[in-house]
């Protein structure tokens, strides 16, 4: 379950991008040759890639479109787990988000799969609670 600003936005089937890294800063001592100084710098978070069967909401393209458009809205919110009791067991919430790219469902009137839609948020970090 993905939520929005509080509010239920809707079930994804994936999400990936739960990522992040320190990016480490390398000092040379002068005089010391065996090693280099590796100290802690930045964090950086991967996007957060949702992706889910297409609804009848419009809501997370409206969205999207809004960023092509120049107007950008961020957004903070949770990506939700549930145990196998319907209860929340972890959650991870992300500051600032908007989305950057979004994909559409492949159609292929042969085929009976379900059409998927996915959307790629880059966010200003996430914390687990």
């Amino acid at each position: 379950m993905v939520e929005l600003q509080g509010m239920h936005v809707a079930g994804f089937s994936e999400v990936t991008g739960l990522e992040s890294e320190i990016v480490l800063e390398e000092f040379a001592e002068g005089g010391q040759n065996q090693f280099v100084h590796r100290l802690p710098g930045r964090v950086r978070f991967q996007p957060l890639v949702l992706k889910r069967g297409m609804t009848l909401t419009n809501e997370l393209w409206y969205w999207y479109a809004n960023v092509m458009r120049g107007s950008i809205e961020r957004k903070s919110g949770s990506i939700i787990l549930y145990d196998e009791y319907d209860e929340e067991f972890r959650r991870w919430n992300f500051y600032d988000a908007y989305p950057t790219k979004w994909i559409g469902p492949t159609l292929n009137a042969a085929s009976s799969e379900v059409a998927f839609e996915s959307i790629e948020l880059v966010h200003n970090g996430f914390k687990a609670r």
